[in-house]
């Protein structure tokens, strides 16, 4: 969309062309601006090259904060790393983004991190007791058993695995693949170990041992 900036350049140029017939009135009715305005344009020439510079400048310090630390920033962490720099630029979040758009200057959209998204969708407020205090190959096989979850991407989209594995043999004794982080999964997962491995697990309490937390099994049988 054309603003009426681009059209008085435009009538600025086409005024000057040895060719040109055409009057300031006609081309300022053609393109739908009025004299005034134009001339008022013509006349603050230069105070938008005072303008002009003092952006340029603005902008150099911009890109400055954008690169700082080698990563690219938005608005917001390019008006923190400004009133960080020595002496403190204040610029408001407002005139940032002005300047980035008018030069061009773009932060990619940062991908959501799977890691983040999987301890949210596992976070709980319940935290058991530490029962084994990080002595995983103390008791034995089948006595710790470790959980995790891990992420594997595919076809643009992510699929989660879920794991158990023992502390002393280093075994994976089960595992789930599943296209969500619904729980379900993370139980069907201690299900099928379950039922792969009673014989051994009835024996004695077993601990599954998370990233998270420590929890006591209850993998109690008569």
């Amino acid at each position: 969309m054309e603003t009426s900036e681009n059209k008085f350049e435009i009538i600025q140029e086409t005024i000057h062309k040895a060719d040109n017939r055409l009057s300031v009135k006609m081309l300022c009715e053609i393109a739908g601006v009025s004299r005034s305005g134009y001339y008022n344009w013509v006349h603050s020439a230069e105070k938008r090259a005072e303008k002009e510079e003092q952006d340029r400048a603005d902008f150099e310090r911009i890109l400055e904060a954008y690169s700082f630390r080698g990563y690219d920033k938005g608005a917001q962490g390019i008006y923190m790393r400004l009133l960080h720099m020595e002496p403190p630029i204040i610029m408001n979040v407002k005139k940032i983004r002005r300047l980035m758009k008018k030069y061009g200057l773009m932060c990619n959209v940062r991908k959501a991190n799977p890691y983040r998204r999987m301890a949210n969708a596992i976070k709980t407020n319940n935290v058991a007791d530490n029962l084994v205090k990080r002595e995983f190959e103390k008791y034995g096989p089948r006595k710790i058993l470790l959980t995790d979850i891990t992420y594997i991407p595919f076809e643009g989209r992510f699929c989660y695995l879920s794991t158990i594995i023992d502390a002393f043999t280093k075994e994976i004794l089960s595992y789930v693949l599943s296209e969500s982080l619904e729980v379900d999964f993370v139980l069907e997962t201690v299900h099928l170990m379950i039922e792969s491995m009673e014989y051994l697990l009835q024996q004695k309490p077993s601990y599954i041992a998370t990233k998270a937390v420590i929890i006591q099994a209850a993998v109690l049988y008569n």
